[in-house]
């Protein structure tokens, strides 16, 4: 497997190399995204009425909660000119999306949630970066793959493999998840798991049968179920 520089990899969403291998820059995964951010809003009496989103890609999750949330009023910020192309076609009169960077110094827009989705394992100084996200909302929600499990790390190739397709840097569990939030300044206040393959059908026989151990080991243990078959993500709700 060739392994990428770290300038490659911090250049992947502005040469087209990420929209070459993700023409749809995810978008399918989106309405699950958004319905798993609206859970935690539930689950935490949240009612925003202003959004952010940092690395909000196509713009589809803040489409999908837009059409859920017509009253709050929403924008996306996305520096890849190929994301920011596909948003701009989602673009509603309380939706707007802007081709810049809202942590540079002087920008002291202010909203009651920012959302930081699939971002943080792409950030080269993830700690600089969350840092600067604190004073910027008085809650956010973070989602965070945990690719660390006892199955990756028995298959390391698959590691590299998601490093070079969509440019993850950063390895998370549940716990080091929490602690990087944690030691950045933000207090957690709720967290819960999710698994997209465990919420969608399978046909092939090897995904029924992990995806079926998933769900047994799930309600048994939402922690033994990630760190063990992997496959799962974090959702958090944070004050800064």
């Amino acid at each position: 497997l060739r392994m990428l520089s770290a300038e490659t990899l911090n250049s992947l969403y502005q040469n087209g190399a990420y929209l070459e291998s993700n023409p749809h820059w995810h978008v399918e995964d989106s309405p699950w995204k958004a319905a798993q951010i609206l859970r935690a809003l539930e689950q935490t009496g949240l009612t925003p009425r202003t959004v952010a989103e940092i690395g909000c890609g196509a713009g589809e999750i803040l489409r999908q909660l837009q059409l859920r949330l017509p009253g709050s009023r929403f924008t996306g910020y996305e520096l890849s000119p190929d994301a920011y192309k596909l948003c701009l076609t989602r673009r509603q009169h309380n939706l707007e999306f802007r081709n810049e960077d809202p942590l540079t110094e002087g920008n002291r827009e202010y909203v009651d949630l920012l959302l930081v989705i699939d971002v943080v394992e792409h950030v080269e100084d993830c700690f600089t970066f969350l840092k600067k996200c604190r004073p910027k909302a008085a809650h956010t929600v973070f989602h965070l793959p945990l690719d660390l499990s006892v199955q990756t790390l028995l298959r390391p190739q698959a590691l590299l493999e998601e490093r070079r397709r969509v440019g993850h840097i950063h390895y998370f569990t549940k716990e080091t998840a929490l602690a990087c939030i944690s030691e950045a300044g933000y207090r957690v206040i709720h967290s819960f798991h999710t698994c997209k393959p465990m919420d969608e059908p399978h046909r092939q026989l090897y995904k029924k049968l992990i995806n079926g151990s998933r769900k047994l080991l799930h309600y048994v243990s939402p922690d033994a179920a990630a760190r063990w078959l992997g496959g799962f993500s974090l959702m958090v709700v944070a004050e800064g």
